[in-house]
């Protein structure tokens, strides 16, 4: 009689495990396109990319490549697009496997990352300056050995998300125990502590429909299978970022938040002395200075590093070290 009520009881919980999981993606299913610009679609290796393009197709190309969390997607730089397009025909696409790209159940990892952006880059832009933001940077590393990058403009980048712990992915990744633990992962509470704690150093500055556009994204058919290489750690690549940036020609340039914790600014000197790169440290900022300080970061990039004539000075929160000389 006591397994039969114990076995009962697994049988309910996994029960409304089930109804929950359903109830939430039920929920989740209104997901629409919300950045400024033309939503397009890029076949590749049979997944359907989703990628935004905004500006003038006659301007020099800007490609976006978004960081790796539970909700990722190109909405992270939702704030500076338009901006950009002013100058630039700039092209935000959504990685395979976050936003409104498919989420085949694929072992993603990095080679598979550094491999999708040469193809990407090689067939949607012509020799683009490149943005990446965090782990994404190590990939654009990767692929700038042997793609046409006019530059690029690497934020927080690192190679290094901690352990590899090959087993939690596969816990992830299983039907119902996985997608339920994938679920309170990505909840909204989980996801604003996330932008709370490495996201923004002012957490008032955090926007509520970026945490809601997050949710729905982590709440798609197939969600959870490229977050579950990245919280294993499985999805590093397996170089040192320090040596490739010394060996890279490409001109690149490091941009970091000064309170940024998560990957903390010791670790972008340490790279900018590596390959004796140019790091710009911005102030008030934690992971996300884009998205934090939107105008600021686009100011910099047009005027200092893009040589666009604006008018208007350099803000004084933003500090250069050039060649990684001084303390910024």
């Amino acid at each position: 009689m006591r397994a039969r009520t114990v076995l009962g009881g697994i049988v309910g919980t996994v029960g409304a495990a089930v109804v929950g999981n359903r109830l939430l993606k039920s929920r989740a299913r209104d997901f629409e396109h919300q950045l400024p610009g033309l939503e397009r679609t890029y076949r590749w290796r049979g997944i359907e990319v989703s990628y935004t393009v905004a500006g003038d197709p006659s301007d020099e190309d800007l490609l976006l490549l978004h960081g790796i969390h539970a909700g990722a997607s190109s909405y992270e730089f939702e704030p500076i697009i338009e901006r950009l397009a002013e100058n630039y025909r700039v092209v935000a696409v959504d990685l395979p496997g976050f936003g409104r790209s498919e989420r085949p159940p694929l072992v993603y990892s990095a080679n598979l990352y550094a491999e999708f952006v040469r193809d990407f880059a090689a067939d949607v832009t012509d020799e683009p300056t490149v943005i990446a933001s965090s782990l994404t940077g190590a990939f654009a590393v990767d692929a700038a050995e042997d793609t046409e990058f006019d530059q690029l403009v690497l934020i927080c980048p690192t190679d290094d998300t901690g352990t590899s712990r090959p087993r939690l992915r596969t816990l992830i990744r299983s039907p119902v125990v996985g997608t339920t633990l994938f679920n309170a992962l990505a909840s909204k509470p989980s996801l604003r502590y996330f932008y709370d704690r490495d996201g923004y150093y002012d957490p008032d500055r955090i926007d509520e429909e970026e945490v809601e556009y997050a949710w729905k994204s982590a709440h798609q058919p197939g969600a959870r299978y490229a977050p579950a290489s990245f919280a294993s750690g499985t999805l590093d690549p397996d170089f040192d970022l320090q040596t490739e940036l010394a060996a890279l020609e490409t001109p690149t340039t490091l941009i970091w938040g000064r309170d940024a914790d998560l990957v903390p600014l010791s670790e972008g000197r340490d790279l900018a002395d590596a390959a004796d790169l140019d790091l710009v440290v911005i102030d008030y900022a934690t992971q996300l200075p884009h998205a934090e300080h939107p105008e600021k970061f686009v100011e910099y990039l047009l005027v200092e590093l893009f040589d666009t004539e604006l008018g208007n000075d350099i803000d004084a929160d933003i500090d250069v070290d050039a060649g990684s000389d001084g303390d910024g």
